[in-house]
């Protein structure tokens, strides 16, 4: 049986789409095609470099799934005429190139993973019933809330929630990364079969217990790191303040996006407490998370629905290597990590330096806690949410959408 990922923003190697989502599909005997947008020519690595051979052909495969580019398009500077084609019910206006692509894989099951794309996903289920009488599946694979009403202006929200509760109409499937999305779903449409499908990794081997009775602490931020997220300028003084009392240390693992202009300068007292290792393969992530005591996520859930609702890689990655996250009031993973103890939350939607800093303080000073919560963390993981449990959610979407 033949899939077809459908990317309208995201990177090709994008650890949900390729590194998980395409490789099981693979792995279970599925024909796996991902057609994916190139940006001035170039696809994209996970750090916004363009990427050069052997990944400039049009048409390639890569790791046995065959990968389709095109040139992007923004189409979200179309709304009115996005709407006009999807309340015409017929497939013709569709002739975006994402759409067009599609159409020419003749897949049975198209997954998409965008507004965006799901939005062609639409164009090629019609295009599909009426050109060659196939009745195909399509899927969308909400990696976030979109669109998000905190952050969205008035005038495009109502366009984009127009679309997307008309195509909701036409979707199979539904899956998403949160219990609180996947609730925004079901209010949406509750005929649509929403499942959470976490972004969890394998499990690591690399995994053994922490050592809690080390002189210093070392805390790791994994991600882009901007003003919304993980805040650099809230790391420095984070790290100024603990450095008074204890030998706190800092890795980041990741950073800015290429094209960022800003860059991230460590000041010359702090170079012995703060490592930045720049972008780093997804598969060397638990090698580099195995020595860190603790993950630290700091997001805006005041300002936006989608950081209340979120549940980030970084969260499941902290997780698999044993480490206790610490976050602020985000709703879902504050949920988790109250439910199996492997974390601290700080109860505050923005959290100053001093008072992350006072929780690292007190965690320090509380080792068999931090012991524990460690443990936790990955009894968790392994029992429950490793990637190979996800797996099987996968599975069971795709079984029983082409047994219906």
């Amino acid at each position: 049986m033949k899939v077809c990922f459908l990317v309208s923003e995201h990177p090709f190697l994008d650890a949900r789409i390729f590194k998980k989502e395409a490789k099981s599909l693979l792995k279970k005997g599925y024909e796996v095609t991902l057609i994916v947008p190139k940006i001035d020519g170039h696809l994209l690595s996970i750090s916004g470099k363009k990427l050069g051979a052997p990944f400039q052909d049009n048409t390639f495969f890569h790791e046995g799934i065959k990968i389709v580019t095109y040139d992007k398009v923004y189409l979200e500077n179309r709304l009115k005429s996005l709407n006009y084609n999807i309340h015409s019910t017929r497939s013709e206006r569709f002739t975006d190139p994402l759409t067009t692509l599609g159409i020419l894989e003749e897949a049975d099951i198209y997954h998409a993973h965008e507004l965006f794309s799901f939005y062609s996903g639409v164009g090629i289920k019609r295009a599909l019933r009426e050109l060659k009488s196939m009745e195909v599946k399509l899927v969308y694979d909400s990696h976030e809330l979109d669109p998000d009403v905190s952050t969205t202006s008035p005038k495009k929200y109502k366009l984009m929630m127009e679309m997307l509760q008309m195509m909701l109409k036409e979707v199979d499937f539904v899956i998403t990364v949160s219990e609180s999305i996947k609730s925004w779903f079901q209010n949406l449409n509750p005929h649509v079969p929403v499942e959470v499908i976490y972004n969890s990794p394998p499990l690591t081997p690399l995994y053994s217990p922490k050592n809690y009775h080390q002189e210093h602490l070392l805390v790791v931020y994994e991600g882009i790191m901007n003003e919304t997220k993980g805040n650099f300028r809230k790391l420095l003084e984070i790290t100024e303040i603990c450095n008074k009392k204890i030998d706190l240390r800092f890795k980041i693992i990741g950073g800015t996006k290429e094209w960022d202009k800003k860059s991230i300068d460590i000041p010359p007292h702090l170079t012995d407490k703060i490592e930045l290792t720049g972008w780093i393969d997804y598969d060397s992530l638990p090698s580099e998370l195995s020595n860190a005591h603790l993950g630290w996520i700091d997001l805006q859930p005041s300002k936006s629905l989608n950081h209340q609702f979120a549940m980030p890689n970084k969260f499941f990655s902290y997780l698999n290597s044993g480490i206790p996250v610490l976050v602020n009031n985000c709703t879902d993973m504050k949920k988790f990590l109250q439910k199996y103890k492997c974390g601290y939350v700080v109860n505050n939607n923005e959290p100053t330096a001093e008072e992350y800093a006072s929780a690292i303080l007190s965690l320090y000073e509380n080792k068999i806690l931090l012991q524990q919560m460690s443990r936790n963390a990955r009894n968790t993981l392994e029992n429950t949410y490793h990637w190979g449990e996800m797996e099987k959610r996968l599975f069971l979407i795709y079984g029983n959408l082409l047994n219906s």
